[in-house]
């Protein structure tokens, strides 16, 4: 799960150093370092030398990393989806009427402090 994480993180920005990736994730640097090793191997993300910065890496997702978090993502919807699908009437009903909570709440976890 971890590396899917990873794999969202990295969607959503162009390129980040290690320790960025741990902070987001709440992990230590050395787990991320780890789970980017692996990765590397699977040709999911790229780890190159910040040019800004020598010291650091920058690590990016592939184009074979954007394709296996997009198919990630195309399951997990068709699980919810059939789960969903075999809830009652009313069961379903009160989780379309939580969503919009359910959805701010969401927001307040990835804001901490914020408003």
């Amino acid at each position: 799960m971890a590396q899917v994480e990873l794999l969202q993180t990295l969607a959503e920005l162009p390129s980040a150093r290690v320790s960025d990736l741990a902070e987001r994730l709440h992990l230590a640097n050395s787990t991320v370092s780890g789970l980017i090793s692996q990765m590397m191997g699977g040709d999911l993300v790229t780890r190159e030398t910040d040019p800004s910065d020598r010291r650091a890496a920058v690590v990016a997702l592939t184009a074979t990393g954007r394709a296996q978090l997009a198919d990630w993502e195309r399951a997990h919807e068709q699980h919810i989806r059939a789960a969903f699908g075999q809830l009652n009437s009313g069961d379903r009903q009160a989780i379309n009427r939580a969503l919009p909570a359910l959805s701010r709440l969401t927001e307040q976890l990835g804001n901490p402090g914020g408003n």
